[in-house]
């Protein structure tokens, strides 16, 4: 972005005043929000959390600007994905494209506002601060205009937009790849998906259970629509039906968390099941890449698996790899445990638990009895009863590494066989 007819002292006068605009990032979000609100209708209405994503856009959009000018190199487009992504929530959300495209004026004249006030009364700094006129003019142009045809893809697309192009889309993604280009990679895009390389999704199947109150198509639509609403950070989820289940695909966003996204997915099933639509949802753990997406998928597909007849919500990413291991045990493995063990925990089971809560608690308190007794709101003396008692039915020390593994696994075979008890087990994971 530099010129070789520009001498040294201007190079580091511009350096100075880019970096001090780059550092006022949040400063210039602030300045153009301000004319936005007063000056265009389309953000004078808009809710907070439409205005805080426009805000957080300006502020990203500044810094990879300035940020270019500071290491001396040209922005293409490639640097800019995120802009598309945003344009296609803001077609979403119904703001006119003049509006949308007048922002990235007053966005540009705000820029130019930060660089003068930095650059001082020197010769240097006036030469320098007018050298970065045409590189802020030629970036405005790029991101303006890979902005508009991301909104005027997205609004093509919402036209013309069916079940069966959603249903490409995620055949495309489950295959392990992105669309080339056109509506669907706006759409992708929109969604958050393939935008960002960082930026973690994870893959969710859902079946409607026999005895909900219709399993057939139009349910699994309604799930479908219900699933597409369950997103974070902002952000729509993408999905659809595909055959007898619904598969999604959430993108977390920058911000999102897989915990907050379960969260979301529990209550939708809750809300489902109000209205008579049993659900059982198998979530995968998280990936960051397109050709990822296929093994996620068989991720959600081996947690749906798992659940027990009344369904539930499997995640993945909120259980251990020793709960996976366990919930996927054969008979075999049961038969491998102690009926010393076994006998001792079912008579425990019918009396309340308190031996399992201990052998828990204990395990949980890295092995230290006093911290046990205290999550267990029990007396220490208690504590060490039990510790006996169970050494005396089992056979097995708590305080040895492997008999309190072997215990552990008792109590989680066990759990695991007690039916709908389980069930509410698994939906906590």
């Amino acid at each position: 972005m530099l010129t070789a007819s520009i001498s040294e002292p201007v190079h580091a006068e511009r350096a100075r005043i880019v970096g001090c605009a780059y550092d006022h990032a949040d400063d210039i979000a602030d300045d153009v929000m301000t004319k936005l609100r007063a000056e265009l209708p389309g953000y004078g209405t808009a809710d907070p959390g439409f205005l805080a994503d426009v805000h957080d856009q300006l502020a990203r959009l500044s810094r990879t600007g300035l940020g270019a000018l500071l290491e001396r190199k040209r922005v293409t487009p490639a640097d800019v994905t995120y802009a598309r992504q945003a344009a296609a929530r803001r077609a979403r959300s119904g703001l006119p494209l003049v509006d949308y495209i007048a922002a990235f004026r007053l966005g540009q004249r705000a820029i130019w506002k930060s660089l003068l006030a930095h650059a001082g009364d020197t010769e240097a700094g006036r030469e320098a601060v007018l050298s970065l006129a045409g590189p802020l003019a030629r970036y405005t142009d790029l991101i303006s205009t890979q902005a508009t045809d991301a909104y005027l893809e997205f609004q093509q697309y919402v036209a013309a937009e069916s079940g069966r192009d959603s249903q490409a889309l995620m055949d495309t993604l489950l295959e392990g790849t992105l669309p080339a280009g056109g509506p669907h990679l706006s759409v992708a895009t929109a969604h958050g998906i393939g935008a960002d390389r960082t930026t973690p999704l994870v893959v969710v199947t859902a079946v409607v259970l026999d005895g909900s109150a219709d399993g057939g198509a139009e349910t699994r639509q309604l799930v479908s629509a219900a699933a597409a609403r369950v997103g974070v950070n902002g952000l729509r989820t993408l999905s659809v039906v595909r055959g007898g289940e619904i598969v999604a695909i959430p993108a977390l966003g920058r911000d999102g968390s897989a915990e907050h996204l379960c969260e979301r997915l529990r209550a939708m099933r809750e809300e489902l099941a109000a209205e008579g639509i049993a659900l059982a949802v198998g979530v995968s753990t998280a990936v960051t890449e397109v050709a990822q997406i296929p093994r996620a998928y068989r991720q959600a597909q081996a947690a749906l698996a798992l659940l027990p007849e009344d369904g539930g919500v499997l995640a993945l990413p909120q259980m251990t790899p020793f709960r996976y291991l366990l919930l996927r045990a054969d008979d075999t493995t049961r038969q491998l445990v102690d009926p010393r063990i076994g006998s001792a925990l079912a008579d425990d089971r019918a009396r309340g638990g308190s031996l399992a809560e201990t052998i828990r608690a204990f395990a949980a308190a890295d092995m230290n009895l006093r911290e046990a007794a205290d999550t267990l709101r029990i007396h220490l003396n208690t504590a060490k009863y039990r510790l006996g008692r169970i050494q005396e039915l089992t056979g097995r020390n708590v305080r040895s590494v492997n008999d309190l593994v072997e215990l552990l696994v008792a109590i989680e075979l066990q759990t695991g066989q007690s039916g709908r008890h389980g069930a509410a087990v698994i939906n906590e994971a």
